[in-house]
């Protein structure tokens, strides 16, 4: 490890101020390494408090592969975490750490995604510092059937993770996007890579883009109106550590006992489409109708004044709902 890792990592650790000699001492580094690693640390945009008696760790909202990782062992004891200054897609480096054949569960997690897509290859608006972009990679080894359903899964654990440290309210619009205020804050995607031998799932990536505190006057003209982030006014209470540990958190959870479908009750509660009039084109052809339920698998269940449709989320999105 490094010596500015090593230094953090005490820093951290602590809630009283630590001297240099102290810190020195501990870490059998001199003073003049203890200093320098300060300084280094905080080009790398960690913050600490000088005071007359040492420094003392500050919350900062620096991407730390180590924070998340121990926080999750507990649920995930052999995850990995990688994380990126800058990535042209987490999804791109899941699949791609697949096919290598890594066999432990990975999370890779940028601080900007450059080519940032969620489904049917749409773009999601991304910023540097201001989001956060990554993808989780599993290992389930299972027959299709019997996965959970990862979207909705997904879905639930980052509602809820919001809500529990930011006490901001949330809705889910079917099938895979996260509203506040009525307006979009994350997109998820889940794809599933099977082992062409054997027909079962080898592997399952789930993506997340989150708009985190991007001030709403930056978005750009054309999504002024659709989309905001979790801390509208660039001021967040919270770091992004500390909301990636929660998502995942509430999602292995969910996976622990995926047969008591707890997440889908939360999905259905935090539903806005639900009672709703609905658009949607299937095969060429548009419909209206009112969203009913959504099924135990997923569906979206729509009357229309013709019949019950019943929407699967690969096929088709939303067009409007009113």
């Amino acid at each position: 490890m490094a010596t500015k890792d090593t230094v953090l990592r005490l820093l951290k650790n602590s809630t009283t101020f630590l001297s240099g000699e102290k810190i020195a001492q501990e870490l059998q580094l001199s003073r003049t390494s203890v200093w320098k690693a300060i300084k280094e640390l905080e080009k790398a945009g960690y913050q600490f408090e000088h005071g007359p008696t040492g420094y003392r760790y500050l919350p900062s909202d620096v991407l730390d592969a180590t924070e998340i990782k121990q926080e999750l062992q507990s649920d995930q004891p052999h995850l990995r975490v990688q994380t990126m200054a800058t990535s042209e897609s987490t999804m791109q480096d899941a699949k791609l750490a697949a096919a290598k054949g890594i066999d432990y569960p990975t999370l890779f997690v940028a601080d900007m995604q450059e080519n940032a897509r969620g489904r049917f290859g749409r773009p999601f608006f991304a910023e540097t510092g201001r989001g956060i972009y990554m993808s989780l990679l599993l290992h389930p080894n299972q027959e299709f059937d019997e996965l959970p359903q990862y979207t909705l899964v997904a879905a639930s654990a980052c509602a809820k993770a919001i809500e529990k440290l930011t006490g901001v309210s949330t809705q889910i619009k079917w099938v895979n996007d996260i509203y506040v205020n009525g307006k979009k804050v994350c997109g998820i995607l889940s794809e599933a890579i099977s082992d062409m031998e054997s027909g079962r799932i080898s592997h399952v990536i789930i993506g997340m883009g989150i708009n985190f505190s991007l001030p709403q006057n930056e978005f750009p003209q054309e999504i002024q109106q659709k989309a905001t982030s979790i801390f509208p006014d660039g001021h967040a209470l919270i770091t992004r550590n500390q909301l990636i540990i929660e998502i995942w958190k509430e999602l292995f959870s969910y996976l622990r006992e995926p047969a008591n479908k707890e997440y889908l009750s939360f999905y259905r509660k935090k539903s806005f489409v639900l009672g709703k009039q609905v658009s949607f084109t299937q095969k060429g052809a548009t419909y209206h109708g009112v969203a009913k339920s959504i099924t135990d698998t997923g569906e979206l269940v729509v009357q229309t004044p013709q019949e019950l449709k019943v929407l699967s989320s690969g096929e088709i999105s939303l067009s409007s709902i009113n």
